[in-house]
């Protein structure tokens, strides 16, 4: 198994010139399973949907749609729950294996908007289904999906997305439309090493849905973290994770020269990557060990984690004008900026400083325009100019900009 997932480096510029004062460097580390890896373990699925009154219309027939659509993917073998909340709470289907599909999806047909939005409501149903057959021999998700506000419960759903993260259960949420909290659906996400997305139209769902639940069946290995054990004087300035999108997972210090990355998942196919902006320590002519990586992971089939090491090594050169820049590395650097740009934006916005928010979306529109994303270029440029023009972002710019900046190194084919 430790020789079937590979663990590599690339440098953003290489050689880099000998200097006598530290320099700036761009570290890409990569982890990859291949797809055939390993059969798949079982899934233990719930399915938590709102089905308030917003849901009405053409959101509820896609939702139907596409839940019928997973329910058709899954394995005999795979536990299924399905909970429906608006404000209150109905367990539509409890935990039970798929077998006999026409239950499931009788069920499916069965539901009707009606009422309010309670989330917790449906969160704490739904960890009561997934509870039942919590265990190493399946893997847990919960599959959520909102399009309003849930009122007063905000912590309540925080405080459950972290006891089911404790107990092994992801939850991928989905935002559909405008009217959701962001901010919410991100912490849920995080607090159970999760992931949230936005669904900008009803004919999208069954697209996100099936991505999901596709990339829980290939998963091969779990609970992966990167270990980077720098030398003296190399110093992190920030970790961002770029593959499979991109996110600011922050890092964990681990005495001087450690630090540790949660990469979640290994799913067969999808690398999983970091870029590390570096503090590079004086060196002179010659090869030289930077760090050395180590990938702790625990492959689905196996009972304890495996660890796979990797040394850094970085040539210096001798004379300025040998060095050359990796045109990937680079490209995945300015994707990164980007996406920075605009969470400061949306961030500086918040915080009343309208032309720190615009300028920063200028920038962004600057560096989106350069890398040949037109289309967020200009929604980025035309939110600048609503700024200072003292118009609010509108709540389906931020979404747009908060989430297609998170896409632009992994897109669905579908957007």
């Amino acid at each position: 198994m430790a020789d079937t997932i590979t663990l590599t480096y690339q440098w953003g510029r290489a050689p880099i010139p000998s200097s006598t004062t530290p320099q700036v460097g761009y570290l890409l580390v990569e982890a990859v399973a291949p797809a055939t890896l390993a059969p798949s373990l079982p899934l233990n699925l719930c399915f938590v949907l709102d089905r308030s009154g917003s849901m009405q219309g053409a959101k509820l027939d896609n939702l139907k749609a596409a839940t019928r659509r997973v329910i058709e993917q899954l394995q005999p073998t795979d536990i299924a729950a399905i909970v429906i909340f608006d404000d209150s709470v109905q367990t539509l289907i409890p935990a039970t294996p798929v077998g006999d599909r026409s239950a499931l999806l009788a069920a499916v047909d069965s539901i009707s908007e009606a009422g309010g939005t309670a989330m917790s409501l449906g969160m704490q149903a739904g960890q009561v289904e997934l509870q039942k057959h919590l265990g190493s021999d399946r893997l847990s998700r919960m599959l959520l999906l909102t399009d309003g506000q849930t009122w007063g419960d905000e912590p309540l759903c925080r405080d459950l997305a972290r006891s089911l993260g404790q107990a092994g259960v992801q939850i991928v949420a989905f935002g559909l439309g405008t009217e959701w909290n962001e901010q919410l659906l991100d912490d849920i996400a995080a607090a159970s090493n999760g992931y949230s997305d936005y669904i900008a139209a009803p004919e999208q769902i069954s697209t996100f849905f099936q991505q999901a639940v596709h990339e829980a069946q290939a998963t091969v290995a779990t609970d992966t973290r990167l270990l980077l054990r720098f030398v003296r004087d190399a110093t992190p300035r920030a970790v961002y994770r770029v593959k499979p999108v991109i996110a600011n997972p922050g890092y964990q210090p681990i005495g001087e020269a450690t630090v540790a990355v949660r990469l979640g998942d290994l799913v067969g196919g999808q690398p999983a990557a970091v870029l590390i902006d570096l503090m590079i320590p004086p060196r002179a002519k010659g090869r030289f060990r930077i760090a050395q990586a180590e990938l702790h992971t625990k492959p689905i089939h196996q009972s304890s984690e495996i660890v796979i090491k990797q040394d850094i090594l970085l040539d210096v050169a001798d004379q300025v004008g040998t060095e050359s820049y990796n045109p990937a590395v680079m490209n995945l650097v300015e994707r990164v900026t980007a996406f920075k740009l605009q969470t400061q934006a949306l961030n500086e916005m918040t915080g009343g400083n309208v032309a720190g928010a615009t300028q920063k979306l200028r920038a962004a529109a600057t560096r989106l325009l350069d890398l040949g994303e037109l289309e967020l270029a200009e929604k980025a440029q035309q939110q600048a100019v609503a700024l200072e023009q003292g118009q609010q972002l509108s709540p389906q710019a931020q979404k747009e900009l908060r989430y297609a900046t998170r896409r632009l190194t992994q897109r669905l084919d579908d957007h």
